[in-house]
């Protein structure tokens, strides 16, 4: 009976013991080192792709950097450009002005070369008789104190060389009125209604201008001159009438510079 309870006894024990062995090699089995690796190559890889987030976030922080820069830079060269652009303009629109002015001195010139010629033959014929004098030398009082020429260059020079155009205005009158049938008379009228335009004296403006575009249909400044009096009829909101104007301009010179500063006006009504 002592035995059977002793054998029990040890047996209970041994299975006890053998149940702590179990559970101590199951605690120290390979499952945990495997966890542990695990946990250990993620670590890694969170570090890496870390490092990747702020490599990336500091690259695009440089590139914003150096874009806004260049934005910097692009917003000084555009107002560079725009400065440059309307001075060029300017100096192309000067020139093309001095231009036309050369020009038509050129055939004034050439028109009054031939003219000298006939005028001698015609002066020496009618010059006859000492008897009319007296009557000759009140006729040469009564005359302007300059020639033609003179009296142009003088009314043009105090636009472009001396800039005084209060007194270029009274030069430009006196010289239509002593000269009615000048060479020059349709450029005076221009420069007259230019000088007018730039006061806004409206009316006083297109009367000028359109002596020029009615008497002196074969003129240079015929097509500025209706591009100009579109332009008062449009600043007076006479819209239609500037409308026939640059359409004017458009058919009757389209190869003139005139006939796109006309569309330029036509596109703005």
């Amino acid at each position: 009976m002592r035995l059977s309870l002793l054998s029990k006894a040890l047996l209970s024990g041994v299975c006890g013991t053998a149940f702590v062995v179990s559970a101590t090699a199951m605690a120290q089995a390979p499952v945990y080192d495997v966890n542990n690796s695990g946990t250990a190559e993620l670590e890694k890889r969170i570090t890496v792709l870390e490092r990747m987030v702020d490599s990336r976030t500091e690259m695009q922080h440089r590139l914003q950097q150096q874009i806004d820069t260049m934005q910097g830079e692009i917003d000084q060269l555009r107002g560079s450009v725009e400065v440059h652009t309307n001075q060029l303009e300017k100096v192309l629109e000067r020139q093309r002005e001095l231009y036309l002015e050369i020009d038509k001195r050129v055939e004034a010139l050439k028109q009054s070369t031939g003219q000298q010629g006939s005028n001698g033959n015609s002066s020496t014929s009618s010059s006859s008789g000492s008897s009319n004098s007296s009557s000759s030398s009140s006729d040469n009082a009564s005359q302007p104190s300059m020639s033609e020429d003179e009296a142009y260059d003088n009314a043009v020079n105090l636009i472009l060389k001396s800039r005084e155009y209060d007194k270029a205005i009274p030069a430009f009158r006196s010289f239509i009125d002593d000269y009615p049938n000048s060479q020059y008379s349709a450029n005076a009228h221009y420069w007259l209604g230019q000088l007018l335009f730039n006061k806004r004296e409206w009316a006083q403006a297109e009367e000028q201008f359109s002596q020029v575009v009615e008497r002196y249909t074969k003129s240079s400044k015929r097509a500025e001159a209706m591009v100009k009096l579109g332009v008062i009829a449009q600043r007076q909101g006479d819209d239609g009438t500037a409308r026939d104007y640059f359409n004017r301009v458009i058919s009757d010179y389209p190869n003139s510079s005139a006939k796109r500063l006309a569309e330029s006006k036509l596109d703005s009504l």
